[in-house]
């Protein structure tokens, strides 16, 4: 684990942006039983927390894409974290919907994204990453070049990796699921005892948490 990966981490467990608890299972939109919520939007609230992922953003960019010429967010999550850093870095913003708008311009992309521009995407989240890819997807149909993807957080699924690998996009993370663990076991927010069940649940997403409901009907 490098210092950002620790540092986004900790800040992240600070605010309850995640949220571990694997006695008390979350339900996901998907119908996933989970013992981790994350919820990146918090982060907005908190001018310290918010500054961080701001600069850590903008160095990766500057960095790994020094010939990017737009940011795109993927909504809603990254349209403010996207927005921020596209301040920081000089550079046009646009922000991709799920889904176009079902009125006037029937935008897909909002904002105005130039055709052969080299847009660097920003999520906040990576579960399997088919929705950022939806976004990226949507930009490249547009006209535009992605030259990569950086998010705040992923949950490390093999799935997310394959799906990344095949729509040939470099997904980088400022922290992951591993990382969580292992600051949230340093400052006791979760017991020793409570670790295998949160690697289970990573093993296994999908059944996790119906053997047990089975087994006791």
């Amino acid at each position: 684990m490098n210092t950002v990966e620790k540092l986004t981490a900790e800040k992240l467990l600070k605010i309850k942006a995640v949220k571990l608890q694997p006695s008390n299972p979350f339900t996901w939109a998907s119908g996933w039983k989970s013992p981790i919520y994350c919820d990146n939007r918090k982060l907005m609230s908190y001018p310290a927390t918010r500054n961080f992922i701001k600069v850590e953003f903008a160095r990766i960019i500057l960095e790994k894409y020094p010939q990017v010429e737009a940011i795109a967010g993927v909504a809603t999550g990254a349209i403010a974290p996207g927005a921020i850093v596209a301040d920081a870095l000089g550079l046009p913003f646009v922000y991709v919907r799920s889904a176009p708008k079902d009125h006037g311009l029937e935008n897909l992309i909002e904002g105005d994204l130039k055709p052969r521009q080299k847009v660097v995407v920003i999520e906040d989240l990576i579960s399997t990453g088919q929705s950022s890819l939806k976004a990226v997807e949507a930009i490249r149909q547009s006209g535009s070049d992605v030259l990569g993807m950086v998010a705040i957080f992923t949950y490390g699924f093999p799935a997310a990796e394959t799906n990344m690998k095949e729509a040939r996009v470099e997904l980088t993370t400022l922290t992951h699921y591993d990382a969580i663990l292992d600051e949230a076991l340093l400052i006791d927010y979760i017991a020793e005892s409570e670790v295998k069940t949160l690697q289970d649940w990573r093993r296994n997403p999908e059944t996790w948490g119906t053997t047990t409901k089975k087994m006791n009907k």
